[in-house]
């Protein structure tokens, strides 16, 4: 994707934040990272603001990383609002580390659902990344509010990096559990007006999607790009690997 970033921007809004490697690959000066899971925002959050909690707070789940009873008990009895924010944030990197595939879902009421991984002896975290990554987010506006309020303010020269979840390549492949509202056929319609309006501000705009025929038809008009990306979570194994993604641009 490098090749197709501008090449000049003012503000860097990234409203579907996920794992941020767009910022991490651009590390813009100023920047407006969003995401509406709540719980990702928070880990973004105190590695910006107390990365050495953080880690403290890891480093007491590291002797039971490879317990199956201590992560469902994690899981299952501990109510995260109850908890304080670094062990909040301690926890949403403990199961994610531990859980099968690294994965990332909720149940309809909210709850992360994702099993216990077995790994052999899982890292739940690097040192000098977690502090690379807080000196990378010093300054930057980090918030849960979804994707229309995040973009509320970008204006003309201003970059927008939109990675909704996936419209699915077939009728069964359609996960879209990373918040406890899906991301259907409606909402990307809604997505595409919103990427024209931000079009019509003089905004940069990007959007990467499935490589189908009905996201490519909501950009018509639009540059568009095919290109190969590398997916590594996916509960079929012949759905890993290199997969052909759509990049949407209005410059």
């Amino acid at each position: 994707m490098q090749p197709f970033f501008p090449k000049q921007f003012g503000t860097y809004f990234e409203p579907f934040l996920g794992g941020g490697a767009v910022f991490f690959r651009l590390l813009p000066e100023r920047a407006v990272l969003s995401d509406l899971n709540s719980e990702l925002v928070l880990v973004f959050e105190v590695v910006r603001d107390d990365p050495e909690g953080l880690m403290k707070a890891l480093d007491r789940h590291h002797p039971h990383r490879r317990d199956r009873k201590y992560f469902y008990r994690v899981r299952d009895e501990i109510d995260p609002v109850q908890l304080p924010i670094i062990e909040r944030a301690a926890r949403t990197v403990f199961l994610n580390k531990t859980c099968y595939n690294g994965l990332y879902r909720v149940n309809s009421k909210g709850r992360f659902n994702v099993p216990f991984g077995k790994y052999h002896n899982p890292s739940l975290y690097n040192r000098d990344a977690i502090l690379s990554a807080s000196a990378v987010l010093k300054g930057k506006m980090i918030v849960s509010v979804d994707y229309l309020q995040a973009c509320e303010y970008a204006r003309d020269g201003d970059f927008v990096y939109l990675d909704p979840p996936y419209h699915p390549l077939s009728a069964t492949a359609n996960f879209t559990g990373y918040t406890r509202d899906s991301f259907g056929i409606a909402d990307q319609k809604e997505l595409s007006i919103a990427f024209a309006e931000l079009d019509r501000r003089g905004c940069k705009v990007m959007l990467s999607n499935s490589a189908t025929d009905h996201v490519s038809s909501l950009y018509d008009g639009y540059r568009t790009e095919v290109v190969k990306a590398t997916r590594a979570i996916n509960s079929r194994p012949s759905g890993r690997g290199e997969v052909s993604e759509l990049l949407v641009m209005n410059y």
